[in-house]
């Protein structure tokens, strides 16, 4: 073997030792600093988001930002569990893009549970069975998911975080052609995602909505004429193989989960805040409604109205805002919007995703 090689493999021995006793360094002190919180939170959105943005900045390759946010992603996962054991709640079954934006923002050293359904994500977090959930909220190209806004509009829980995740969806079955397929099995949001696609591939083939990725890659393992829409880790998962990767119609198909838990959440120094008010049922009033928006010079990113479910033809909306609550001029927007408004709830203050 080339001498060449050998010392760039015994170099690369003697890093890995060095990585290892640095990584048990920073376990120790993160160990510590959990013995004099004394039993306070463990999870800390803002910090964990000042450290990875932090590391993003001082990379220089040749790894690219995503591997390096995940690798150290994992390291603090693996720290905050020498204090703690914490529970998070998922839409399930195993095998959905919930669990895999899950994974993405707490890590393996996280206890998960899956849930049917995104109320009982909700509930769960409620009764303090689990200590966060993870939740889809919008998708790129299909729009807002309601469920979601209404029980965060009726529950007293907070949003703590966001994730956004890249989304390929694969078309798994374990049928030997195309031509075999009889049912397309997928969430309701994921068949409209690849509709063009199915047309053009699987023309009058029966599309079927259930209530996950993940249950529909269970159903095409075990039905031998089914194929279903969703992730490739989905298939690994249940056994199915991928036939069509990225049937995606939009490529830049993007879905935003929230962070959600019983925690208020300091500011990071790049933060979003989510409100949810009424607007006066006149002409205008909603115009006057967002003027204390643009008076104070805050960034409005997100606008969506929701049938307030108080009466006929009342909506509520929902507005994300560039900042944290206690910034100032954030500060002051509220404060004036609370004034000229029936109803406003502050969902959360959280930092802003990274992508």
């Amino acid at each position: 073997m080339d001498d060449r090689i050998l010392r760039l493999r015994d170099r690369i021995d003697a890093i890995d030792a060095e990585i290892l006793a640095l990584v048990s360094e920073r376990a120790q002190c993160a160990n510590d600093i959990g013995h004099l919180k004394g039993g306070g939170v463990v999870y800390r959105p803002e910090r964990e988001a000042q450290v990875l943005r932090r590391l993003t900045d001082l990379n220089r390759g040749p790894l690219p930002a995503s591997a390096v946010q995940h690798l150290f992603v994992e390291i603090i996962s693996a720290c905050r569990a020498l204090e703690s054991t914490m529970r998070v709640a998922f839409l399930g079954p195993r095998g959905t893009y919930s669990e895999e934006a899950t994974l993405k923002q707490f890590g393996a050293g996280t206890e998960l549970e899956a849930c049917a359904s995104i109320p009982e994500v909700f509930h769960r977090v409620e009764s303090s069975f689990a200590g966060y959930g993870v939740v889809p909220v919008e998708n790129s190209t299909e729009g807002g998911i309601g469920v979601t806004l209404d029980l965060l509009f009726a529950t007293n829980l907070r949003i703590c975080g966001e994730v956004l995740l890249p989304i390929h969806h694969c078309l798994l079955t374990n049928a030997e052609t195309a031509q075999d397929v009889s049912a397309v099995y997928g969430h309701a949001q994921a068949l409209a995602q690849c509709n063009a696609w199915l047309s053009r591939h699987l023309p009058g083939v029966e599309r079927i909505a259930v209530a996950s990725n993940g249950e529909a890659a269970r159903r095409a393992g075990s039905e031998a004429a089914a194929a279903a829409i969703a992730s490739r880790a989905a298939g690994e998962l249940y056994g199915v193989r991928v036939h069509a990767s990225n049937i995606e119609d939009e490529p830049s198909n993007t879905t935003r989960f929230l962070v959600i838990g019983d925690q208020e959440v300091a500011p990071s120094g790049r933060d979003k805040t989510s409100i949810v008010m009424s607007a006066p049922n006149r002409p205008g009033g909603l115009h006057e409604l967002l003027g204390p928006i643009a008076q104070h010079q805050v960034s409005l990113s997100r606008l969506e109205s929701r049938p307030s479910r108080t009466g006929l033809w009342e909506y509520v909306f929902y507005l994300d805002v560039e900042g944290h609550e206690q910034d100032e001029r954030v500060a002051q927007a509220i404060a004036e919007l609370k004034r000229q408004t029936a109803f406003l709830k502050i969902l959360g203050s959280y930092p802003a995703a990274a992508g």
